[in-house]
Order: structure tokens, then sequence, then C-alpha cells
């Protein structure tokens, strides 16, 4: 019983873990490179538009969407590490 519970709370942490780092990403993605570093960004220029616009635009949207590929297939190795699989 002690085990499944610190099994639980490993596979809880990791877990946990995963999110904040997919959410410090996306944040910084989108609000960083978007807003704060735009000054920065606005001379090089893709599609028509400055780099800071792109990331504000589709650049987070691309950026989340890459984001919720790699949590489906990091917790799906999480899940195989602590036998909880479908």
């Amino acid at each position: 019983m002690a085990d499944d519970k610190a099994n639980a709370a490993a596979y809880w942490k990791a877990n946990v873990s995963l999110i904040t780092w997919s959410l410090v990403v996306w944040a910084l993605v989108s609000y960083g490179f978007g807003i704060l570093l735009r000054p920065m960004l606005m001379n090089i220029s893709v599609g028509g538009a400055d780099l800071g616009f792109w990331f504000a635009q589709q650049g987070s949207i691309i950026t989340f969407i890459a984001i919720i590929f790699h949590y489906a297939w990091r917790l799906n190795k999480l899940d195989k590490e602590f036998g909880v699989e479908e």
C-alpha cells in the first residue's frame, strides 16, 4: 500500500513538472518573444511581417500545438514507466 502511494506521488510529481515546463515554454514564446522582446526582433522579417509580430500571432499558436504533442508523447512514456498505461 505504501509502495502504491509513493509510486502515485512520484507519477504526479513528474506530471506536474512536465506541465510546469510546458507552460514556461509557452509563456516565453507568446509573452516573451511576442511582447517583451518585440523591439529587438522588429528588424527581422518573416513572411512580410516582423519576427515579434509573427511570434505574437502565429508562433505562439504553433508552439502551443507542438507542446500538446510533446506532452502527449512524454505522458505516454511516463505511463509506461510507472505502469499505469492503458
